[in-house]
């Protein structure tokens, strides 16, 4: 007997995303995303998005049926990402999800979107061990979780006290004229730079605060040194030296973000580090992680860079780890939540 197939829908913020799961066997991810509507203003512009979604998901939904070779009323429940997010993107992507249960007849799953971008590691390296730490990052999201296991035992271990690591990417970017979004195009620069040239500070990484924020990160007060650099050469005449900047920038980021990774392994007797989120996709952060780890005999996964963003697959694969683990439905009067805590995996 083959194993439930689970519809996964993802709306979070600009990218609409649908996927179908069965098992841990990824059948298809399509996703729509609305990221040039948004460059011209430097930022996401929530009804613009809101409005692409509702304008997506018929089209990608079709799609993704379409590309799986299965038709709706196969699928055997529906999963979708209920927070935390974008208000309206959320409410696009939850109604949606509502009325495709509730005519289908269908279990409804209403699921964290962060927590997703651990659980999607999955389809790609197989069954999770007993016991990992995830380290979650992107534009809104920096967090470390310990998970026992993925569909009820999550647990958070610290976050960013301001600023994500990628909303830092994105406004250093902006400090040297780089298009939008910054993550990209900033991780390219820095390849081509010294990262030993600039030394740029490390947050909550030394004194009291390495043991009263061991979990935590901050990154405002980075930014703040890039741009005071930047300013300092302006106002001295020179040349800014952007690809120095960009590699030191980026090392600072990386090296935080995984010291503080490692070391929750090694407090919470851990030898798996899963690391997933849009920023997960930055070239120096899988390096370091990856030499880090070795030296430390950590494993660590990172999937693909196409399940980094914001996607179906994600959604779908939390929804079937769920399903198989044997987790009630939500209600079909789920609401949204913005501000979902990371220990919320199903509403």
């Amino acid at each position: 007997m083959s194993e439930p197939l689970v519809l996964g829908i993802e709306s979070t913020c600009d990218e609409t995303g649908v996927a179908l799961v069965r098992g841990r066997e990824l059948l298809t991810d399509v996703t729509a995303s609305s990221m040039d509507e948004h460059a011209r203003y430097g930022g996401i512009v929530p009804e613009v998005a809101s409005r692409a979604h509702l304008e997506a998901f018929v089209p990608t939904l079709d799609t993704a049926l379409e590309r799986a070779e299965v038709d709706l009323g196969e699928v055997d429940a529906i999963a979708v990402a209920a927070g935390p997010g974008l208000v309206g993107s959320l409410t696009v992507g939850v109604a949606a999800a509502k009325a495709l249960a509730l005519s289908l007849g269908r279990p409804l799953y209403g699921v964290n979107h962060v927590v997703g971008h651990a659980a999607v590691d999955e389809l790609v390296h197989g069954p999770f061990p007993e016991r990992f730490v995830s380290l979650v990052v992107s534009g809104g999201h920096t967090s470390l979780l310990l998970v026992e296991d993925i569909a009820s035992g999550v647990h958070e271990l610290g976050q960013t006290l301001d600023d994500a690591a990628g909303e830092a990417f994105d406004k250093v970017g902006r400090l040297l004229g780089l298009p939008y979004p910054g993550g990209p195009h900033v991780d390219r620069l820095s390849r081509e730079g010294d990262r030993e040239a600039i030394r740029f500070p490390r947050g909550l990484s030394a004194g009291k605060d390495k043991h009263r924020y061991a979990y935590d990160f901050s990154f405002s007060g980075l930014k703040t040194a890039v741009a005071r650099y930047v300013e300092g050469c302006e106002d001295r005449g020179e040349e800014v030296p952007a690809a120095d900047v960009a590699a030191g920038f980026s090392e600072s980021v990386a090296d935080v973000l995984v010291s503080k990774s490692l070391d929750a392994c090694a407090r919470n007797g851990c030898d798996t580090l899963v690391v997933g989120g849009g920023f997960s996709a930055n070239s120096r952060l899988r390096e370091l992680a990856a030499e880090r780890a070795a030296e430390r005999g950590i494993t660590v996964r990172i999937p693909p860079i196409r399940y980094c963003t914001d996607n179906g697959a994600m959604i779908a694969a939390l929804g079937s780890a769920l399903v198989r683990s044997g987790a009630g439905p939500s209600s079909l009067d789920l609401a949204t939540d913005s501000g979902m805590p990371l220990a919320t995996v199903r509403v």
